[in-house]
């Protein structure tokens, strides 16, 4: 099996759940976001900040076009990298693309307790969190049904059962 690349919304646990699966499959981890910060010795905001969500995207596809020639990776790119087609077909071309689900209140929850989300997840739009969550959830959704080989909920359960699901789901049998 080629990379697994671990798409959705912010705080569907593409870093947890991507940790754990590289470990359970002897594979490196990748996440994108990070890899990103530490090549460019800033935080994503202030990417963002200094040169807007076009710089940062920018840099992203630059970013997963490298990530797509490796082989054998659990990569988890930044939620919104969907919004760019050469993204999904660098990812498509390399790999399964499996994408975590969560319901917008889950997210919204993950996100109040999650000490990155000043730093590392700035604003998408100018509105409340619940409401950014939901607006940018129905832009993207479409998205990612399209990149998506597989979709795999994480809501409710553990860490592992995830990592369970997606290397059934991977291997053919529908456990979901």
């Amino acid at each position: 099996m080629k990379n697994i690349y671990l798409i959705g919304y912010r705080a569907t646990g593409k870093t947890t759940v991507g940790k754990a699966l590289a470990a359970a499959m002897d594979r490196p981890f990748v996440d994108a976001d990070e890899m990103l910060e530490r090549e460019q010795g800033r935080t994503i905001a202030e990417i963002v900040e200094a040169g807007g969500w076009e710089e940062f995207r920018r840099l992203e596809k630059e970013l997963l076009k490298r990530l797509s020639g490796l082989d054998r990776h659990i990569i988890a790119p930044g939620g919104g990298a969907i919004l760019d087609p050469d993204n999904v077909q660098a990812m498509q071309g390399s790999g399964l693309v499996v994408w975590l689900t969560a319901d917008p209140k889950v997210i919204c929850n993950r996100l109040a307790g999650d000490d990155k989300t000043e730093t590392q997840r700035p604003a998408l739009t100018d509105q409340g969190v619940l409401d950014e969550i939901n607006t940018v959830l129905e832009q993207r959704i479409p998205l990612y049904k399209k990149a998506a080989m597989l979709t795999v909920s994480t809501e409710g359960i553990g860490v592992d059962e995830i990592c369970r699901r997606i290397l059934d789901l991977a291997a053919g049998r529908d456990s979901d």
